[in-house]
């Protein structure tokens, strides 16, 4: 039994398809988790996991890579509120977000706090999606400790975040603004409309071949001239291919129609 066999196992049993991933990156983290469970191989963890649901869980959250923070790079984040959100706010009032393998919820609760810089937070709608169940309960749950707060603005904590013993929680009014949903990249439809798409620190796990697949649906996904803001290890080479051009440095404009 060893990883090819695992991987199609895998795939029946949660529907996430490791053929997508970098293979020595993730053979690694597998690998890595099968000691720590004291399993003597694929085999027996495969059993493992299908008979107790929270090592299921926890190799799903581990298998997802959830490293987040709020406001994650913030020079970027300043490029998106000095430019980008102006440009797509100069074409309507109420701009249509997705925040693409979300984590925890730390970037679609920064992306909702900097968009309120413009608009009414009653008006704020913004789409938020993760192939991770468990981690979309935490986002939904809007706790976080102070180490994901590190780049969070004061003037942000006072304003959304109710302090509590252990770190602080986001107040009800903001999160309002987000929809959580589970989403797989690799097999889900995507969302049609969009005005701008966020997807940050996520696709440098995955292979080429699935980077192409992605890109391709997000341009599909967003409106003409829509925005697409990547990580700060992701810039898009050959951009074109994919119908898109470079706006700023990691946010990438879909082509307008000749």
């Amino acid at each position: 039994m060893n990883y090819e066999w695992f991987k199609a196992q895998v795939l029946s049993l949660t529907g996430i398809n490791l053929t997508a991933y970098k293979e020595n990156q993730m053979k690694r983290r597998i690998d890595a988790l099968i000691k720590k469970n004291m399993c003597s191989g694929y085999g027996e963890y495969l059993i493992k996991l299908k008979s107790d649901r929270k090592s299921l869980e926890d190799f799903l959250t581990y298998l997802t890579i959830n490293v987040t923070e709020f406001f994650r790079n913030p020079s970027q984040w300043e490029v998106l509120e000095q430019q980008i959100f102006p440009l797509l706010l100069q074409k309507k009032k109420n701009i249509k977000i997705w925040s693409a393998a979300c984590s925890t919820g730390d970037e679609p609760y920064s992306l909702a706090m900097t968009l309120s810089k413009f608009i009414p937070i009653s008006q704020i709608q913004i789409l938020a999606t993760d192939i991770d169940k468990e981690v979309l309960a935490k986002a939904q749950e809007g706790f976080y400790p102070l180490k994901n707060l590190v780049n969070l603005p004061e003037s942000f904590r006072e304003k959304f975040m109710v302090p509590m013993e252990d770190g602080f929680r986001i107040k009800d009014d903001l999160k309002k603004c987000i929809t959580f949903r589970q989403h797989n990249l690799l097999k889900d439809p995507y969302p049609l409309g969009m005005d701008l798409i966020v997807c940050r620190n996520v696709l440098i796990y995955f292979t080429e071949e699935a980077k192409r697949d992605i890109y391709t649906n997000f341009n599909r996904a967003l409106v003409e001239e829509g925005i697409l803001f990547v990580g700060s290890t992701e810039q898009i080479i050959m951009c074109q291919d994919f119908g898109f051009e470079s706006n700023k440095i990691f946010f990438y404009q879909k082509k307008k129609k000749m």
